[in-house]
């Protein structure tokens, strides 16, 4: 059974940084596809930044510039390096993970940025 963990998330300020981690397990397979979604309360899910195996990249706009995504293919594992957050990016962050085309979350992690 796969599962997806996150950890990482927390209290930050304005202005600071903070880095997201997302272990998978229950499988020997590595995923297509790896990344990050966020929703903020009472606001859809949203996107935020995804990772192919083969290495290329998509972010929100806007996010582009600020966070980074980078995985270890063979852990399974993806990160969310996120710089100069700003309190809109308040969110639940969800790990997200494809494999043959079934698609897989984490619980999420709070991360919550004060003004």
């Amino acid at each position: 059974q796969v599962q997806l963990v996150e950890s990482g998330g927390g209290l930050v300020q304005a202005g600071g940084s903070q880095r997201l981690s997302c272990v998978a397990s229950g499988t020997r397979f590595r995923f297509n596809v790896m990344g990050w979604y966020r929703q903020a309360p009472g606001k859809q899910r949203e996107l935020v930044a995804t990772m192919q195996t083969v290495g290329s990249t998509n972010y929100a706009d806007s996010v582009k510039g600020r966070f980074t995504i980078s995985r270890d293919t063979a852990e399974n594992t993806v990160y969310l390096q996120m710089n100069s957050l700003k309190p809109e990016d308040t969110a639940v962050y969800y790990c997200n993970a494809v494999l043959m085309a079934r698609s897989y979350w984490g619980q999420g992690t709070q991360v919550t940025v004060s003004s």
